[in-house]
Order: structure tokens, then C-alpha cells, then sequence
């Protein structure tokens, strides 16, 4: 069924579609990204890496978009070198070891990507790249720095190690090391740029394992979808210690008769991915300054869809399974506002568990997690408490108290959206309708 074919069979995901198309407006001009010719060449070079970052960046304020656009490029950089297999390791190797020093330079660049390595402009273009990063407040420059240094060194690291190029990721320790140093890291990252610029709450500087979590989240979820697609690459980042539960060999998943054994992986892999959960919830909490929100929280709220999708799903062992585009549209509105994140993952988890085979080895564990989680949302709200009971004032429930002040205005701008869109299709049934009746008569 194509795109057009799945709006029509889901109805709210049509209208979800076209408030966000025509009715919804970004938060700030986008006009000072053409401010010099270098950052129209930056911006341009976005667009072409990725359009769904691209969308999310542009989005952002302007005290705070340049810096992650910058920081994107300056990693997809990073990444192209690491990505190409046609780049020889001792060239390799000291380029991923060294690229954060050439974030001091003025005119750095890299040609050695082969032809076909459609992200090569990032590098042969990286000058104009460099020329806007020197213009960026000192602070959000060292953030930017200690990154690439981290994880130039971190993707060096795992270049060199013959075990997990020749038997993928070994344990859950592992998993959630290597997770760290491809998502961990942004989620670093981010989380001090978004503190530098005073978009969020001071303290979540040191708060480790809440950043960590952003990111991890978001990996594993990539990880468990993309299991087919890295089989057929040659690729293993499913951990074994959990794999060689249920087969002898990571692709023998893929044979029929080894089917049900590989939806029980799959549904073990989410199971270990919903240990962040809690940690997203909370950091998005922390977060007061509307565009950053929606910056953080639309790849969290994809996530938990995308794992409600893959969870029990046998397609996952043979493709690539993604959320439909109108599903993508719903999830963009309603998480502008906290409660609206909290209300997606409500809704996915019991998806989740309503999808749970009692044969599953985790039933119990899963029936045991998700109740931790539901539990920890209720501490949040605190809504259904006895008449004169005060709420408990625990550090999460003070959390989105705080939140939910930020929230008012992105709720009315919601309603607002809604209500000229209601307007306008009455208005359209109703000529619709008085056409209709007019032939007829």
C-alpha cells in the first residue's frame, strides 16, 4: 500500500498529515541560515546528508541551531571516514584519531572517500564547515571538540578490535558500550549544548545516565529494526549473550523453522531497550525551551512507536519495518507538549503488552518492567489521589510540575491549529455539500 493508500486507510493520520503540512508554523524564521555564503553551504550540505535531521535542526532556535547543525556535520564527517570500507586502515585509523584536531584548522579537508560514498561532500567541503564552526561561542566549540575526540578515538578502537569484526558485539556490556559511542555521545553532546545556551535545566550537565539513555534508546531501537539489513551487510551488533539464547548462529534467524526463536530475541532485545525509558521521560522533563523540547522529543516518541512495531513482529527477521508516514505525522503534534510524550509511551507500552505471548520466555519480566513503568507515571501526575491527600513531592513529580508551566503554550497553539483546521473542512464539506444538492435539484 503507498503513502497515499495508507493516509486514506487511517483517517487521523490524513488529518494529522495536512495540520502538520499546512496548518502548523515553525517557531522561528530560518532566515539568518543564509547569513553568510559558507553557512547557505552548511545548511545545503545538511539537506543533502539527511532530510529528517535536517527538518528537526531547522526547527530549532537560532541561539542554538547553528551549533548542532554544525555538530551534526562535523559527526556525519567523522562517520563517513569510519562508514567507507574502501578507506585502508593505517589511513583510516590515524584520520579518526586526529579529526578533532582538525577542528582548529581554517581549510582541512578530506578527498580519499571512494566516488560512491554519497555523504563525500561533507569532507571534500569541510572548509566551509570549519569557517562557521570558528564563529560559534567558545563553549559550544569545546563541547563540539570533546565529542569528536571521544568518538574519532571510540570508532578507531573498534576498527582494530578483531573480535568484534569477525564476531560482532559479545555481551550486554558491550552492546551498551558500543551504543554509547554512536549515541551516547551525541546525547553528551547535545545535553551540554542545550545547557550552555540555559534551554534546560542547569543540573542535567551531570546527570550521566539521563543523556545516556537519549541515546541509547535511540540505538538499540535502530539496532533490533535494522537486524535483516545488517545480516545481509555482513554486520552484527545484536549482542550475543542474548542471541545465543535462542539460535547457534545470528542469521539462523532467518530460517523458517527458527522463526518463533527469533521474535523471542527480538521481543528480549526490547525488553532491555525499555530499561531507558524511565531516563527519557525525565530528561525530556528537564527540558524548557519549546523548540529544544521538540527537538528531543520526536526521535524519543519514533523510538517507543518503532519499538511497539517490531515487538512479536517475525517481519523484522526478513526486512526493514518503519512507522507509516501519516504514524510519523500524528507522533510530531502531540509530542509538543510533555503530557503529550507521556500519553505516546503510555499508549505504546500497553500496544507492547497487549502484543505479549504468555509462551514468551520474558512474559513475566516484561508484565513486571512495564507495571514499574506505568507506576512511575502515575508518580508524575499524581491525578486520581483520594480528596485532601496531598500529592508526594518526589523529585520526578516536581520535575513535570515545572514542566507542565512550558507546556500551556504549545497546548493552545495546538488547539488553536485545530480549531482553523476544523473550520475550514466544515467550511468545505458544507460547499461540498450544497454542490451536491444544487445538481440534484
Amino acid at each position: 500500500m503507498g503513502k497515499l493508500g495508507q493516509l486514506l486507510a487511517h483517517p487521523t493520520e490524513l488529518r494529522s498529515a495536512l495540520l502538520l503540512k499546512y496548518f502548523r508554523k515553525p517557531l522561528f524564521s530560518t532566515a539568518d541560515t543564509r547569513a553568510s555564503e559558507d553557512l547557505t553551504v552548511c545548511y545545503r550540505l545538511l539537506n543533502l546528508t539527511s532530510r529528517s535531521f535536517a527538518a528537526v535542526i531547522m526547527e530549532l532556535h537560532p541561539e542554538l541551531r547553528n551549533a548542532v547543525m554544525l555538530f551534526y556535520l562535523i559527526l556525519r564527517a567523522l562517520d563517513t571516514v569510519e562508514d567507507d570500507m574502501s578507506i585502508a586502515h593505517d589511513i583510516k585509523v590515524p584520520v579518526l584519531r586526529q579529526f578533532h584536531e582538525k577542528l582548529a584548522t581554517q581549510d582541512w579537508s578530506f578527498n580519499g572517500n571512494a566516488p560512491t560514498e554519497k555523504d563525500r561532500a561533507v569532507l571534500t567541503e569541510f572548509p566551509c564547515i570549519l569557517r562557521e564552526f570558528h564563529k560559534l561561542d567558545k563553549r559550544y566549540q569545546d563541547v563540539i571538540v570533546r565529542i569528536t575526540k571521544e568518538m574519532g578515538n571510540g570508532m578507531a578502537d573498534y576498527i582494530l578490535d578483531e573480535d568484534f569484526n569477525l564476531n560482532g558485539v559479545a555481551t550486554i556490556k558491550a552492546y551498551d558500550l558500543y551504543c554509547h559511542y554512536v549515541a551516547g555521545l551525541v546525547g553528551d553532546g547535545l545535553t551540554h549544548l542545550m545547557c550552555i545556551a540555559q534551554f534546560a535545566d542547569a543540573e542535567l550537565e551531570n546527570e550521566t545516565e539521563l543523556f545516556e539513555s537519549m541515546g541509547l534508546f535511540l540505538q538499540k531501537t535502530n539496532i533490533i529494526r535494522d537486524y535483516a539489513e545488517d545480516i545481509a551487510e555482513g554486520r552484527s551488533f545484536w549482542p550475543r549473550e542474548v542471541w545465543e539464547l535462542y539460535a547457534k548462529k545470528l542469521p539462523d534467524f532467518q530460517l523458517p523453522e527458527n522463526t518463533q526463536q527469533g521474535v523471542f530475541c527480538i521481543n528480549h532485545l526490547v525488553l532491555n531497550a525499555l530499561d531507558h525509558v524511565r531516563d527519557v521521560l525525565t530528561f525530556l522533563s528537564c527540558i524548557h525551551e519549546q523548540s529544544t523540547f521538540q527537538f528531543c522529543a520526536i526521535p524519543q516518541v519514533m523510538a517507543i512507536a518503532t519499538l511497539a512495531l517490531v515487538f512479536n513482529n517475525p517481519a523484522v527477521l526478513k526486512q526493514n519495518v518503519k512507522i507509516r508516514k501519516g504514524q510519523t505525522c500524528s507522533l510530531i503534534l502531540q509530542s509538543r507538549s510533555y503530557r503529550g510524550c507521556v500519553d505516546i509511551f503510555e499508549y505504546y507500552l500497553r500496544d507492547i503488552r497487549k502484543q505479549l505471548n504468555v509462551e514468551d520466555p520474558n512474559y513475566l519480566k516484561f508484565n513486571i518492567h512495564i507495571a514499574k513503568i506505568d507506576q512511575f507515571i502515575e508518580e508524575m501526575y499524581q491525578d486520581n489521589l483520594p480528596a485532601g491527600v496531598k500529592p508526594n513531592e518526589t523529585p520526578i513529580y516536581l520535575k513535570v510540575q515545572k514542566r507542565a508551566k512550558y507546556d500551556t503554550k504549545a497546548i493552545k497553539v495546538q488547539n488553536d491549529e485545530l480549531y482553523k483546521f476544523n473550520l475550514l473542512m466544515t467550511v468545505a464539506v458544507t460547499a461540498i455539500l450544497a454542490l451536491l444538492v444544487a445538481k440534484a435539484t
